[in-house]
């Protein structure tokens, strides 16, 4: 087994849009730096590339971009590399509406998407695209011969289920720190750490790839990989050698850091950037000095394109929500009410401009571990079905992975 990892840096300028809410919002100070890091596997019958990245959400055709210089500057195959977005808020402007999406939309559609919500931008979408090729393919030219350890730990007091059950039967995400009406969590955590580490001959550490599911929301402060980032530094301080630290999150659409059942502090900020990136990332440091080491194939790689139908908001709902939004224009943060309306109203033009959407799903394994893509918010609860029907003995989900359509939910949460 052959192994190498790169890392290369993608911290947006301050002043940039930064993903992660429903409206305009700027990064006003640098934190840390957002990276790429890729790591490269191949037996001597396939390679694989798995890629994670500091940002919100990263769009399906910044990834089609980047598998195709890929494909140039290496004997990569485009289809064997996966990109998982970290899911931070503090990172840069890689998803959103652009000026090409918009060509030809009414005046309404047109400021509603590009002036009243987070917009891509075109020249670090470029330079992005252009770093995660630089980390792969000099990933890939640092392959070496490793050995490899598989192992999942647990770590089941760092997250919480942010949708809760209420007393009027329904269910409701963040409702209120302390709310008196909250009954239990509404959905579970999935508490597995799961650490795919490579070896050099001399013990050292290469680099690894770990997977959890936790939303990239405690906001240390400025631009920021947010928890990844302790994640990062605390495994690299406990290995030493400056290993590569490759994170794709979890199924964690309904899973962040925030306790609602507690009525103290909000779990955000600087503090709980520490202890979240601190907490994963010492148990995976737990995992890999405990996992066995050896020769563990095989390499190999699957992709499947879903067609799946964008989901209608009702007629009714899109009349009242365009009233909303002519009536109004918010002078500063807008309301709930608001910022639903406009996306109910850009959401009913998009489908009449694309009513179906091409979804890319993917399996890449290494040895007895696989990881499975999915380009969403994944609700954890169906990550968790995966995990247990899957015939593999580890089995990583990874969400918003080589684009992003937005939220996938369970069944209870359509129905309450």
């Amino acid at each position: 087994m052959n192994a190498g990892f790169f890392e290369t840096d993608i911290t947006p300028p301050v002043g940039m849009e930064k993903p992660g809410g429903y409206w305009k919002a700027y990064c006003p100070v640098r934190h840390d730096p957002c990276k790429v890091r890729a790591g490269v596997f191949d037996d001597g019958q396939c390679k694989v590339a798995l890629v994670g990245i500091d940002t919100c959400v990263i769009a399906a055709d910044t990834v089609a971009k980047a598998r195709s210089l890929i494909e140039t500057y290496s004997d990569l195959v485009g289809a064997n590399v996966m990109i998982g977005a970290s899911h931070t808020h503090c990172g840069g402007p890689l998803f959103g509406p652009s000026e090409d999406d918009l060509v030809g939309a009414p005046e309404l559609i047109r400021d509603l998407a590009l002036n009243h919500s987070t917009v891509r931008d075109p020249l670090y979408e470029e330079w992005a695209v252009r770093q995660i090729t630089t980390a792969v393919v000099e990933a890939n030219r640092r392959c070496d011969p490793v050995t490899l350890s598989i192992g999942t730990g647990q770590e089941d007091a760092a997250v919480f289920n942010r949708r809760l059950r209420m007393k009027s039967g329904r269910t409701c995400s963040h409702p209120g720190k302390g709310n008196p009406d909250i009954v239990d969590y509404a959905g579970p955590i999935d508490p597995d750490v799961g650490v795919v580490a490579a070896w050099r001959p001399d013990g050292s550490l290469a680099g690894c790839v770990v997977n959890y599911p936790c939303h990239g929301t405690t906001g240390p402060g400025g631009i920021s990989a947010d928890w990844i980032y302790y994640l990062d530094t605390t495994i690299a301080g406990a290995m030493g050698g400056r290993p590569v630290t490759v994170f794709l999150n979890g199924a964690c659409g309904d899973v962040t850091q925030v306790n609602n059942l507690c009525r103290t502090e909000r779990e955000s900020g600087e503090k709980y950037a520490r202890l979240i990136g601190g907490r994963v990332g010492s148990e995976a440091v737990k995992v890999m000095l405990l996992a066995e080491r050896g020769d563990l194939g095989p390499v190999a790689a699957k992709t499947r394109i879903l067609q799946i139908q964008r989901r209608p908001p009702s007629p009714a709902s899109v009349v009242r929500s365009r009233e909303i939004v002519e009536a109004t224009t918010p002078a500063g943060a807008p309301s709930p009410e608001w910022i639903f309306a406009k996306e109910r109203v850009v959401l009913d033009y998009m489908i009449r401009v694309e009513p179906v959407v091409d979804v890319e799903i993917q399996a890449i394994q290494i040895g007895p571990a696989v990881f499975l893509s999915n380009p969403a918010e994944y609700f954890c609860s169906m990550g968790l079905d995966i995990k247990a029907q899957s015939p593999f003995p580890f089995t990583y989900v990874v969400e918003l992975a080589n684009g992003g359509v937005g939220y996938v939910p369970n069944d209870e949460a359509f129905e309450k």
